[in-house]
């Protein structure tokens, strides 16, 4: 079997995109490889955050996790900052990383823009990325596809240190989805879906009811053509509402285009309201039941365990290369 890592933060409430592009592939995964599935809480204090609210977040996350389907059972789930070997790990990856290739991050660049200075956290947490996915010896991260980057730094920095040290890293391979399902702000399809955009109608969160869903996809921007055809470059946002429609309905866009020939946005929105619901809907009522279980608690405690005992097992590994400690 092949070990399979990734994460999400728990900052924000968790979109339709999120789920789509990376939080669907955890589930698919889990069946036929080890998986290891982390709320990476360290990476959500690059910015100021309220303690109670990020913990709060925290297992927001651990409990959607569990509710779009993760099985503790299958797999193993987790606090970031429940492992130490992350923080450790990160420190030895800093100091073979170099500055240039961290300030060509474009998401770096992106994120500390107009700015005089931005918090080194913000510059170097793709080091700590780096650090989640090789200290878990791990073959595959599925991600979205805007992480390509951090994926290609991870991959670098292991076969920099495998190149100087001997063999001590494993190296990752990214695990994407094709770039027609990638889902798009619904006020701006130009624009990739974000947790932190103001508009609160520019997304549907995971536990949203249907009446805000309703409103979101109602008034979501498309164009005055009428035709429903997907054409990401001159009809963006029509093509983003088949994008989500096909992705919860496993139709294929082709079919869709088929099926509404002819009729107008309003029918075809009003459909996606319901198809996305329809999707939604059970997430929505697992979460509720699980958020203030023990269950959770005591998910996220053995998972913890699990992690560490990997982690420990890496981090002597890496400390006897690098002659860290009084060794064996």
């Amino acid at each position: 079997m092949k070990r399979v890592f990734s994460g999400v933060q728990p900052t924000g409430n968790i979109h339709i995109g999120n789920y789509l592009g990376a939080l669907k592939q955890f589930v698919e995964l889990q069946n036929d490889n080890d998986c290891i599935y982390c709320i990476v809480d360290m990476h959500s204090i690059t910015v100021p955050q309220d303690p109670k609210e990020l913990r709060k977040h925290t297992l927001d996350v651990a409990a959607l996790y569990m509710a779009i389907g993760i099985d503790p059972n299958k797999a193993t789930v987790f606090v970031q900052s429940d492992v130490p070997g992350h923080a450790e790990l990160s420190w030895v990856l800093t100091c073979n990383s170099y500055t240039g290739e961290l300030s060509r991050m474009t998401q770096f660049k992106d994120k500390s823009k107009g700015k005089e200075s931005a918090p080194t956290g913000l510059f170097s947490y793709p080091v700590l990325m780096a650090a989640d996915i090789l200290l878990y010896d791990c073959n595959i991260v599925p991600v979205g596809n805007d992480q390509k980057q951090h994926i290609e730094l991870c991959r670098d920095l292991a076969m920099r240190i495998n190149n100087k040290y001997g063999e001590t890293f494993v190296i990752p391979e990214g695990r994407f989805l094709k770039e027609g399902a990638r889902i798009m702000a619904l006020d701006d399809p130009t624009r990739k879906m974000s947790k932190s955009a103001e508009n609160p109608l520019s997304k549907i969160s995971l536990l949203d009811d249907e009446s805000k869903i309703k409103k979101a996809i109602m008034k979501s921007t498309t164009d005055s053509e009428g035709i429903i055809r997907f054409d990401i470059v001159n009809k963006p946002g029509i093509s983003n509402l088949l994008n989500i429609y096909s992705s919860f309905s496993g139709i294929t866009v082709q079919d869709i285009e088929k099926k509404y020939e002819g009729c107008g946005y309003g029918d075809f929105k009003k459909d996606l309201v319901q198809v996305t619901s329809e999707a939604l809907r059970p997430i929505r009522e697992r979460f509720e039941d699980i958020r203030n279980s023990e269950e959770l608690i005591i998910a996220l405690k053995e998972g913890a365990e699990k992690a560490n005992a990997i982690s420990e097992a890496t981090m002597s590994r890496v400390k006897e290369r690098f002659g860290l400690g009084i060794g064996k």
